[in-house]
């Protein structure tokens, strides 16, 4: 089963069969509910990042407990979606972004499920390539598309500085956000598939002389929804019914 990690807008209830709603206990504290849908013909679980009225700040996520639903559900393979501040020179407003690789620039965040033992998670392909795979394809037959690109995460809530944003270009960032880290290693810990959708929905600071605020960002991201829709029915069909890649086989060989 797919699920999807993002905003309650990123699909229309209109086009779905709900099939149930989940509320999982987890030894990480809550989880937003997790909604069963019918999509497209397949199982589809979908849970709010920042919950259901969209209140968490993203350094407030629980993402321990969210991945862990996911997981308790059935889930074994997740698509994010991701509203991010353009870097590099080649992108603009409007353009998406598949990552294939990662920044971590947060700090305090609860970033692994193994607290009481030695696991070194591999992370050499942080997002799986059959995901990834199926996004790109769905993608360019919507919007211009990058097949590449290296997603920065940043703690939040504020947006960051111009030498910050220097920083992180000239160590190989292309998009800045808040919310991709620790997603993404979590997700390869619970031996789960995970690729990410990047909607650059701003120039990130200094690249731009316009400032930017918070409500501005939330309008953006809305006109962007429908592009964000689109793409992961498209994913959703491109996915492969077995898994090939890695992703399933992460903790071989990781314990000490």
């Amino acid at each position: 089963m797919i699920g999807i990690i993002g905003g309650t807008g990123i699909y229309d209830p209109k086009s779905v069969k709900e099939i149930a709603v989940k509320e999982v206990e987890t030894p990480y504290g809550d989880a937003p509910e997790v909604k069963i849908v019918e999509f497209n013909g397949k199982r589809v679980a979908f849970l709010p990042r920042h919950g259901k009225s969209h209140a968490i700040p993203p350094h407030r996520v629980n993402y321990r407990a969210n991945i862990y639903a996911l997981k308790q559900v059935g889930v074994d393979g997740i698509i994010s979606t991701n509203s991010v501040g353009g870097i590099s020179d080649s992108l603009a407003p409007g353009d998406v972004m598949i990552p294939h690789d990662f920044l971590d620039f947060t700090r305090g965040r609860k970033s692994t499920f193994y607290d009481d033992k030695v696991v070194h998670v591999d992370m050499s392909s942080p997002y799986c390539p059959e995901i990834r795979e199926a996004l790109i394809k769905a993608a360019g037959t919507i919007s211009k598309v990058f097949s590449n690109g290296v997603y920065a995460c940043t703690q939040g809530p504020r947006f960051e500085t111009p030498s910050e944003i220097r920083l992180i270009k000239t160590l190989g960032g292309d998009v800045v956000g808040m919310t991709g880290v620790p997603e993404v290693v979590l997700a390869r810990e619970k031996e789960i598939c995970y690729g990410s959708v990047c909607i650059v929905a701003n120039f990130a600071a200094g690249i731009s002389e316009e400032k930017l605020t918070a409500t501005e960002l939330m309008e953006i991201v809305k006109e962007n929804e429908a592009t964000v829709r689109k793409i992961i029915t498209g994913a959703i069909k491109n996915i492969p019914e077995h898994r090939k890649c890695e992703c399933g086989r992460a903790l071989e060989g990781a314990e000490v």
